[in-house]
């Protein structure tokens, strides 16, 4: 009964989450799309990734499934310590099928590697499996519909850290509105595991000045594993 209350909880707060977010949005009308099927499940063993990768390859939930070439559902050690987690796949991810690709990806490989990490010692994955027609933010519906599935392969993973990627990955996650420049630098919590958010590699990119600040973030996460 307690866990049932829980879960319930949960999606309480998710639904009023996202519709904060519409409502800063100017949205009036909400259309709210339901999860896959066992999104809000009790927490699954290691051996059902590969049947949560089938299902999402599969997956409707929104209209995003019509214009996508491939489900981006995430790559790397499926029992890593370190998770990071982004926005959503763009083009190079789109075509190709996994994340972090093209070149924001091979940023995010040389912030890794400056880790002292290899991409196979750590899981990558997006909110959205699906990205968005030219590379456009999620709607907050497309989020709702989608994070479930992010959530599941924490469940399944169980990192000792996630690292999230840029505004929408740390606000989504941490169910707050808060700036990325306010929550990145520190730690915070999200189901008993440490979350540090910072920037996007694809900001970096434009901003490389702050290329100090997101290894500062990465010193704390080595520190911390």
């Amino acid at each position: 009964m307690k866990e049932a209350r829980e879960g319930l909880g949960d999606i309480v707060a998710a639904i009023k989450f996202y519709l904060d977010v519409e409502k800063e949005s100017g949205v009036e009308e909400c259309f709210c799309a339901c999860g896959p099927k066992g999104a809000s499940a009790e927490k699954a063993g290691p051996s059902d990734m590969e049947s949560l990768k089938h299902e999402l390859l599969q997956c409707k939930e929104c209209d995003l499934h019509r214009t996508r070439r491939n489900v981006v559902f995430g790559s790397g050690n499926p029992g890593a310590r370190l998770m990071f987690v982004g926005e959503a796949p763009g083009e190079d991810e789109d075509a190709q099928g996994a994340p972090f690709v093209g070149r924001a990806g091979q940023l995010l490989t040389k912030i890794i590697e400056a880790m002292g990490l290899k991409r196979e010692d750590v899981y990558i994955a997006n909110i959205l499996k699906c990205r968005p027609p030219n590379n456009r933010a999620p709607l907050p519906a497309e989020i709702l519909a989608c994070e479930g599935n992010v959530k599941r392969q924490i469940d399944l993973i169980k990192p000792k850290v996630i690292c999230t990627l840029g505004k929408s990955a740390s606000q989504t996650l941490l169910r707050t509105m808060t700036p990325i420049s306010a929550l990145r630098g520190k730690f915070h919590t999200y189901n008993g595991v440490k979350v540090m958010p910072t920037f996007h590699p694809a900001y970096l990119l434009r901003n490389p000045a702050d290329k100090k600040l997101v290894w500062e973030d990465m010193k704390k996460i080595k520190k911390e594993l």
